[in-house]
């Protein structure tokens, strides 16, 4: 029999890696019979479907309040105690009446146990499931001790009970063999490593979306070289070498495209992508409509734009990142066979390059031969060919949602003792 599976966080909306992973799992997991349920402060899952708590959202004023009172600094006074407390309240109160709303069987915590954007939520949680007993899967996408920006903070007692709990129903995930090294390093908890996945067994569907029709949402021509940067604009993805390699192409037809938008760490560096573009004369564009997530089948209607609406129509991929849990977008460029440049950040050199990935990658700069190669991508199209078909049947093998299904059942027959994938 099939279960109901509450899924947990701050935001499950738009194209962030922990709400498209989420929409994945929800998706195998309904494939296998159970039912998914939401819980959050911003969401845009089916409202018959959800529990929607405006204060749960990182953003919110109280925990934004909070949140500038405790990090950045090291002690901290009993009126933000006081205030992290009755926010806590409120949000254990709300996650009871999700729980009892949707008769809930098993919760899966995407990532607000593990990284602190909102303590009173984790608090709140954690106590939930410590009293409830109930099974819990808490998945891990980046913990706070990998940000440079929670090194100094006044709530170490929190960080410790809270992000992540050690409690005895509760299965931990990471996406990488670092994370789960250091997590049983810092804390003694035992992880299983499930990593980011994709439907391989299934390759894209036409969209009914034109090269042209696209191409105009986005504000280019139709014989224009679109080099498509398919991440939000924060620092760590390392954008400005995206734009040196257009600089560095010296093709006028170069468009560089930025798929996601700004504002989850702030618009100063935005800006000044803006004005590093102008200043060497490259073309840059940011998609100027929201982009919603492909993996959201309850809420994609034709009058949404995904980013499957706009992988098809480019020509190629830069995801030169400093730091990744993962990477979302490598796999999506391999998905869609896109040939790609890759910066060489310490997960993917440790865990993904190994399988053979055949890919124009970087070491932190781009080399004159980095570049050549870029160009031969563009000028050979049989060995564009070759490249992306290789990449996906490598993709195929392990990163393919036949992998993900096996590991989920895996974790729930942990819990309730039974094969649950015999109830399709």
């Amino acid at each position: 029999m099939g279960k109901n599976i509450g899924f947990v966080s701050t935001r499950f909306e738009g194209t962030d890696g922990v709400t498209m992973e989420s929409g994945k799992w929800a998706t195998v997991l309904k494939s296998a019979g159970h039912r998914c349920f939401w819980f959050a402060g911003d969401l845009d899952r089916d409202p018959a479907k959800s529990h929607l708590v405006p204060e749960a959202f990182f953003h919110h004023e109280k925990n934004r309040w909070i949140d500038k009172q405790i990090f950045g600094k090291k002690g901290r006074t009993s009126s933000v105690t006081e205030a992290i407390q009755t926010l806590k309240g409120l949000l254990k109160v709300q996650l009871e009446v999700f729980i009892e709303r949707f008769s809930i069987d098993l919760l899966i915590a995407e990532n607000v146990l593990t990284i602190p954007m909102h303590v009173p939520l984790g608090i709140a949680l954690t106590e939930l499931i410590a009293e409830r007993q109930i099974p819990t899967i808490a998945h891990h996408h980046d913990f706070y001790w990998e940000r440079t920006r929670f090194s100094v903070n006044a709530v170490g007692d929190y960080l410790r009970m809270a992000f992540p709990p050690n409690l005895p129903n509760m299965e931990h995930v990471v996406i990488n063999s670092a994370a789960q090294e250091e997590l049983a390093l810092r804390t003694g908890i035992s992880s299983t490593i499930i990593p980011n996945v994709l439907d391989f067994e299934n390759p894209p569907r036409e969209n009914g979306r034109t090269r042209d029709e696209m191409r105009r949402l986005i504000g280019i021509d139709p014989e224009d070289i679109m080099i498509l940067q398919p991440t939000r604009v924060v620092q760590r993805k390392g954008i400005e070498h995206a734009i040196e390699l257009v600089r560095e192409l010296k093709d006028p037809r170069c468009r560089l495209v930025i798929s996601h938008e700004a504002g989850d760490e702030g618009f100063e560096y935005a800006e000044w992508l803006k004005e590093e573009a102008s200043s060497h004369g490259v073309d840059l564009r940011f998609v100027q409509t929201k982009i919603a997530d492909p993996f959201n089948e309850e809420m994609n209607g034709e009058d949404r734009h995904s980013l499957w609406d706009i992988y098809p129509h480019a020509d190629f991929i830069t995801y030169p990142s400093l730091y990744e849990g993962f990477g979302n977008a490598f796999l999506e460029a391999v998905y869609f066979k896109k040939p790609i440049l890759i910066n060489r950040y310490t997960i993917f050199v440790r865990d993904i390059e190994p399988k053979g990935f055949d890919l124009i990658a970087m070491d932190g700069f781009l080399t004159r031969r980095t570049v050549e190669r870029v160009r031969e991508v563009f000028d050979k199209s049989e060995r564009r060919r070759e490249m992306v078909e290789q990449n996906y049947q490598i993709a195929l093998r392990h990163y393919s949602y036949a992998n993900l299904r096996r590991w989920l059942n895996n974790l729930l027959t942990n819990f309730f003792g039974v094969d649950l994938s015999a109830n399709r």
